[in-house]
């Protein structure tokens, strides 16, 4: 009795050398060390001295961006729909206002500060309930000779708004997760600084898609997991898994972008980057996308399902490794389920403008599915559903491989060693 020892305590709370063998501790600092070292390397070769783009002006030349202050918003006009056979129905005259889509606006920087101008405005600008006092964006446009200047509408200041929700944000993360969450909304803000500074210039270069998606998206987790969760061994488990998920995502989705012919051109903003570049390969840059959008929920599911590994054998070290394993598995089932929703959700959520505008579409539903707008959501999900869902296995493998071998019951049963 006496004699006892009790290993039912967290992993967190131990050291993590009461369940990971030394040798998998070298094995696995070793392969993270070399891994960590290619993608360093990788990052290199790929980092653009400059985008071959360059910068693309915004405005015309003398036009500038100043600050403006609502005073009346005027009725918005009437929308134009179309017809049953696609032609337009438009209302009668007399339904539009002689001044719809307008803003007054009192301009609070710039040579014409304190002056009132009225500026044709979209009609998302005067449905988005603005009110006197509200803040918006407007350009001048200099006068000819002896001309006035002109001005008009950009878009609404929404400054004050996001940075509110911004310092909210902060707040509740520093009081809830404290130290760990703010360790995590760093890492974010270095992925912002990949992605920004590494690899949207990359890609404007006309490098390699598959490259600059793996390397960038490895240095990525290379941080964000080692500053969110600390230097461990179970991250380290947690992180190879990671890896070799968008190993397998970015294998599946080039696959699948390449077996669906999509051209990454379906959109506006593609559109518009097409007319503006020459090198950009839109395909890769879906790939990116796949990749990118995946990384939060996969880095979920290899931390919980190393942790998980970790914790069953403090709590059960007369648990041979395949026991181990198939408890192990039996978590990352029920978690596979839940992140493959939220996979699903969130696609379906940022494109539900696209969903609605098809669901009243009068065409045959495989028509739709097999339209470029939706056949790069379907790829995008199945991609990233594959990578997750293998990620689990391969995390719990590399977990139960990396931990001590069972006790000895003591009937003396031999211990199990294989992996199922």
């Amino acid at each position: 009795m006496g004699g006892s020892h009790s290993h039912t305590h967290s992993v967190t709370d131990v050291d993590e050398r009461e369940v990971i063998s030394r040798l998998a501790r070298g094995v696995l600092v070793g392969l993270a060390a070399v891994l960590g070292g290619l993608t360093l390397v990788a990052v290199w070769l790929l980092w653009p001295e400059q985008s071959s783009t360059g910068s693309v002006p915004y405005f015309g030349p003398g036009v500038t961006q100043q600050d403006a202050e609502v005073v009346a918003v005027s009725d918005t006009c009437p929308v134009i729909v179309a017809g049953p056979d696609g032609a337009e129905d438009p209302s009668p005259p007399d339904e539009f206002p002689e001044h719809c889509n307008e803003l007054t606006v009192r301009v609070t920087t710039g040579p014409d500060r304190g002056a009132q101008v009225v500026v044709q405005s979209p009609p998302e600008a005067t449905r988005a309930g603005l009110v006197s006092g509200d803040g918006v964006r407007v350009i001048r446009i200099p006068g000819a000779a002896g001309q006035e200047a002109v001005y008009g509408y950009v878009g609404i200041d929404r400054s004050s708004s996001l940075l509110l929700m911004t310092g909210l944000f902060l707040v509740i993360v520093a009081a809830v997760a404290r130290l760990r969450g703010i360790l995590a909304v760093v890492g974010l803000v270095f992925a912002g600084i990949v992605i920004w500074q590494f690899m949207l210039p990359a890609l404007l270069g006309g490098s390699s898609g598959w490259a600059v998606a793996v390397s960038g998206s490895s240095l990525i987790m290379f941080v964000v997991l080692y500053l969110a969760h600390g230097l461990s061994l179970r991250t380290t488990v947690a992180l190879l898994g990671t890896l070799i998920g968008v190993a397998v995502t970015s294998l599946v989705g080039s696959w699948g972008i390449a077996g669906a012919n999509v051209s990454g051109l379906a959109g506006e903003a593609s559109d518009a980057l097409f007319a503006r570049t020459t090198n950009v390969d839109f395909s890769a840059l879906v790939l990116c996308a796949v990749i990118i959008a995946g990384l939060g929920v996969l880095n979920d599911v290899t931390i919980t399902q190393a942790s998980a590994v970790f914790e069953l054998r403090a709590a059960g070290p007369q648990l041979t490794r395949r026991e181990l394993f198939r408890s192990g598995m039996r978590i990352g089932r029920d978690h596979i389920a839940s992140t493959i929703y939220t996979i699903a959700f969130a696609y379906a959520g940022t494109s539900l403008a696209l969903l609605a505008l098809v669901s009243i579409l009068d065409r045959p539903l495989l028509d739709l599915l097999l339209d470029e707008g939706i056949t790069e959501e379907i790829v995008r999900t199945f991609a990233s559903g594959i990578g997750l869902i293998l990620a689990v296995p391969i995390t719990t493998v590399l977990a139960v491989t990396a931990t001590a071998r069972p006790v000895v019951t003591p009937d003396g049963g031999a211990a199990d060693n294989s992996v199922e």
